[in-house]
């Protein structure tokens, strides 16, 4: 699973290429913006997503209420990815309800311990754990250190809901990446800067399924 994060104020273009690629999920990652402008991008988003690859979805980076916002739009737009310090998940789920698809933020294996006796007592309300980064990146500081190829089978081990790798992930990572067991990767600048998204896009999607031949890893969508 290639899951795309946008960066910079105007990710529509790169968010729809990246979709035409093959990407599984787009996320709409936009900071210190007003509520307004970040409704406005998602549906902008949301829009040139559906346009270029119906089949992509679309979530918003910790804000449930801008993709209740959006969903209520009847945007494009298919739930939430959350931080340790956002609205908690069940919360989020009782709001944007049963078919939306929820992600939470961790990296250790403390946090994924936490992500699972979480789940264990609201079963389906998360539906995967980000899990990074996977080498330090500029784009996101978050304080924990970098996993590398080895940080991911005790995650994986700790844990029965999908994990997704982020953090600084190349297209030549990407391979061993899914030979861990992870079910997905995320990439942020090697997609959103590329010349031609969708080209990146596609050679990652080469590259994870050869990967996951070996480890016959399940795509996590409902």
């Amino acid at each position: 699973m290639i899951y795309a994060i946008t960066m910079g104020n105007h990710p529509a273009e790169q968010a729809a290429q990246a979709a035409a690629g093959g990407a599984d999920l787009v996320q709409v990652r936009l900071k210190d913006v007003s509520t307004r402008e970040l409704l406005t991008v998602t549906l902008e988003v949301a829009s040139a997503v559906e346009q270029a690859n119906p089949r992509t979805r679309v979530l918003v980076d910790d804000r449930a209420d801008v993709a209740y916002a959006a969903m209520q739009e009847e945007a494009h737009v298919h739930g939430v990815h959350l931080g340790q310090d956002d609205l908690p998940a069940h919360h989020a789920r009782a709001l944007l309800g049963e078919q939306a698809i929820i992600g939470l933020t961790t990296g250790t294996l403390e946090l994924v311990q936490q992500a699972q006796r979480y789940h264990k007592q609201h079963p389906g309300v998360l539906d995967y754990l980000g899990a990074g980064p996977f080498r330090p990146t500029p784009t996101k500081n978050s304080g924990r250190p970098p996993l590398g190829f080895a940080g991911y089978s005790p995650l994986l081990a700790a844990t029965d809901l999908p994990i997704v790798a982020i953090g600084d992930v190349r297209v030549g990572d990407v391979e061993k990446l899914a030979e861990t067991g992870v079910a997905g990767v995320a990439m942020v600048r090697e997609i959103m800067q590329a010349e031609d998204p969708a080209e990146v896009v596609r050679q990652a999607r080469e590259a994870f399924e050869q990967g996951t031949i070996a480890t016959g890893t399940a795509w996590w969508w409902r």
